[in-house]
């Protein structure tokens, strides 16, 4: 390695946090370094530093008493963690820049996208406006948003996952970066635009000659983008080298455990005999498309268009499919989250007529485990008033020290210390909240949970730990489950029946055995090919 071409080197970082008069080490003694034109991956669990590491090198864990840096994090030969706010400011989101896990905790919900863009470029000094629209047109061009001079004018909410995601990466290219750090920018997004991203990120890779750190807990994604890779453990690196090197030839036992770490088992198979728990028949979501002054309906976009379905107790229908295709709103017409057309029915009994005062009795047992544990997850309430929120109003009657009990028993079925339930959802990684979320819902005691992408921010044997979490839930409990992923490694491993969703319609449903076996549609090839890395001639008829 030259010394031209090194551009990060980090020597013996630590980072620590005080909890309660207590201080925790969360990075201890970390040290790595990054070539110009080279990927780094920094992979681990849940909790393992990854991001803190990552937040570190521009100092945006922030300057407060609650953290303790220290170390040297040189950056082109200037120690960034002693360098004044004026040198940080120059070098943030211009010389160094950042992709965020989720777009929508990122992106400004009340800020068109030509803003937010445009808000970057003009700090930096792009202030003619004409010239500014022209790059932020040029920019979305360049992350292959398509025909982007008409969706300046969008709002975050009207894109797909997919499409927010390359609007993030437009906002980190802005001013062309030398270092581009991506935590986890793949993790919520399915299959095929992870591919996408992936070839995308590797393009402007090599056109722009940065060099990327890039965060995540899937190692099939670290071996098709990176060149090097360290491993993390408890806040310290166990090992790093070249990718094939370290994945030919793990030497540490926490590589070797990873490596091996995948969903297992087999479906729970409901009884032959077991009754439907939640049904719909053609059901229908349609959202207006206005224009004019008058705000004139011209059209529709058909988010679910005329889906069938039945799911009995102790079953698992999955539900896959691109982003934009209508799985999540399929979950939430069917909990009567929001309004919808076609007969839905529970145990037997129409609900899709009733109120919301009505529908209040039936939510304990109608659970849903949303997709987004930042964004579900109240930062003003801590972990014990999050998990026994469904509790006050469902069973008003418990005491204070009954529903803390049931708390403490919902937070260790899901794998989390039941003494951390006084603490706060910033106090806990990605993973570990996605798991609160879980504990919530199950809480309840429920009999029919839509789980919304529930393993999406979970790295590989956290996800193998909530498979099986959810498998015994299920046995135990009898429950029926809508399971909605794009990881069709843990659909498989948890679904009996599968429903593959395009355009808001079914392409192919069945038993999912059979269909993973044989899939009958180019669309769900495709899928098949993104996930298990199979050889296809059928990626062309996917988009984001």
């Amino acid at each position: 390695m030259s010394a031209s071409s090194l551009l990060l080197d980090i020597r013996d970082l630590s980072i620590a946090f005080r909890q309660g008069g207590k201080v925790s080490l969360a990075v201890d003694c970390v040290s790595f370094s990054l070539e110009r034109g080279r990927t780094l991956a920094l992979v681990g669990e849940s909790g393992s530093g990854k991001s803190i590491t990552a937040l570190s090198i521009v100092k945006l864990l922030g300057a407060t008493s609650a953290t303790y840096p220290t170390g040297q994090v040189f950056y082109k030969g200037e120690d960034l963690l002693h360098a004044s706010d004026e040198a940080l400011r120059r070098v943030r989101g211009n010389d160094i820049t950042m992709v965020f896990q989720e777009p929508m905790t990122s992106l400004n919900p009340l800020h068109v996208i030509e803003q937010q863009i445009g808000e970057i470029l003009e700090l930096h000094g792009m202030v003619d406006a004409k010239k500014r629209r022209a790059r932020i047109i040029e920019l979305l061009e360049e992350v292959g948003i398509p025909d982007p001079g008409t969706r300046l004018g969008a709002y975050p909410h009207q894109l797909s996952g997919g499409q927010r995601q390359r609007v993030m990466i437009a906002m980190a290219l802005a001013n062309r970066p030398d270092l581009f750090i991506a935590d986890e920018p793949t993790t919520a997004l399915d299959v095929t635009v992870q591919a996408q991203i992936l070839q995308l990120l590797k393009e402007l890779q090599a056109k722009h000659g940065m060099a990327m750190l890039f965060i995540t807990h899937d190692l099939g994604i670290v071996r098709k983008i990176a060149d090097d890779v360290a491993v993390m453990q408890k806040g310290r690196i166990v090992e790093q080298g070249p990718t094939e090197s370290v994945f030919s030839h793990p030497q540490h036992d926490y590589t070797r455990a990873l490596l091996a770490a995948e969903p297992k088992g087999q479906p729970t198979q409901a009884r032959a005999d077991a009754k439907p728990i939640v049904t719909g028949e053609n059901i229908r979501v349609w959202f207006p498309i206005k224009r004019g002054f008058f705000r004139r309906t011209i059209g529709h976009v058909k988010a679910v268009d005329g889906i069938s379905l039945s799911v009995r107790e102790g079953q698992t229908v999955g539900v896959v499919g691109e982003s934009g295709s209508g799985k999540t709103t399929l979950g939430l017409a069917l909990l009567r989250l929001i309004r919808s057309e076609g007969p839905i029915a529970y145990l037997g009994q129409r609900i899709d007529g009733l109120s919301v005062k009505e529908m209040r009795p039936l939510r304990r047992d109608l659970q849903i485990v949303f997709q987004d544990p930042y964004g579900s997850l109240s930062p003003r309430m801590s972990v014990a008033e999050i998990v026994e929120e469904g509790l006050v109003i469902q069973n008003p009657q418990l005491g204070w020290r009954e529903r803390r009990e049931i708390v403490a028993r919902a937070l260790a079925d899901t794998g989390l210390d039941p003494s951390a339930m006084d603490r706060y959802p910033h106090e806990f990684s990605g993973g570990q909240r996605q798991r609160i979320a879980i504990a919530r819902a199950m809480a309840l005691d429920p009999r029919f949970v839509v789980l919304d992408e529930p393993t999406s921010a979970l790295d590989m044997s956290v996800q193998a730990q909530i498979v099986d979490l959810l498998r015994d839930l299920q046995q135990r409990r009898n429950l029926a489950y809508l399971f909605i992923s794009h990881d069709l490694k843990v659909v498989r491993a948890l679904a009996t029946d599968l429903i593959v969703m395009r355009h808001g319609k079914v392409v192919e449903s069945g038993r999912a055995a059979d269909i993973f076996a044989a899939p009958k549609s180019d669309y769900t090839r495709a899928l098949f090919a993104a996930a298990f890395d199979i050889e296809s001639d059928h990626t062309g008829v996917v988009s984001n």
